[in-house]
């Protein structure tokens, strides 16, 4: 445990399961895997235990590179838009291969579905579930170049187990079905990158 936090007390959990106002001040909550710092009162869900660390001003939470909740307001202040969708898009980047659903980003950075759709199409010009499988088709071309994985268990790996739909989506997202781009790559690393295949011969 580093120096600027404090132990995690049963009377501290407590306070954060029971979103007990009287702790405001006394303490503030990270969560490990959202990256979020609150107050003890936050209406958030209460995260599990063990995934939390305490702090006793939120500076210190932010100095180890937590960012403030937007519901909560830790330091008073509103965070910026950029940042509470920078902290999603971190959060899909880290967790892609997941059941990610708009409500669940949502619970996990401490806002509205609706508000989080449309902040997140403001600031990157695209919603997030089109980002969620951007990443994942993403992650599906470069282990369509680097690997022999098959097209279902690439499809699986990235999140999309439901393998016609990966192929459907894939293919109207790049031109090719997943083997007609794996055979393009390679056809275009063998011949120096110069040779084109026609995605409908």
């Amino acid at each position: 445990m580093k120096k600027s936090e404090l132990p995690i007390t049963d009377e501290k959990w407590r306070a954060i399961v029971e979103n007990d106002k009287s702790y405001d001040g006394e303490f503030f909550y990270a969560v490990k895997t959202t990256g979020i710092c609150c107050r003890p009162s936050c209406k958030s869900r209460p995260p599990k235990r063990e995934n939390i660390r305490l702090f006793k001003t939120a500076e210190q939470a932010l100095a180890e590179h937590f960012r403030p909740c937007k519901r909560c307001k830790p330091t008073g202040e509103r965070l910026p838009d950029h940042e509470w969708i920078a902290l999603v898009t971190e959060y899909v980047d880290a967790n892609y291969k997941e059941n990610l659903t708009l409500h669940l980003l949502a619970e996990m950075s401490h806002g509205s579905p609706y508000h989080l759709h449309r902040t997140f199409k403001r600031v990157m010009d695209i919603t997030p579930m089109e980002y969620i499988q951007q990443t994942r088709l993403e992650h599906a071309k470069q282990q369509l170049m680097d690997s022999d994985k098959s097209v279902a268990e690439v499809g699986e790996s990235v999140g999309l187990s439901n393998t016609p739909y990966f192929i459907t989506l894939f293919k109207k997202n790049t031109g090719y079905t997943p083997l007609q781009y794996r055979h393009l790559k390679s056809e275009q690393l063998q011949n120096g990158g110069i040779h084109h295949v026609n995605p409908n011969p």
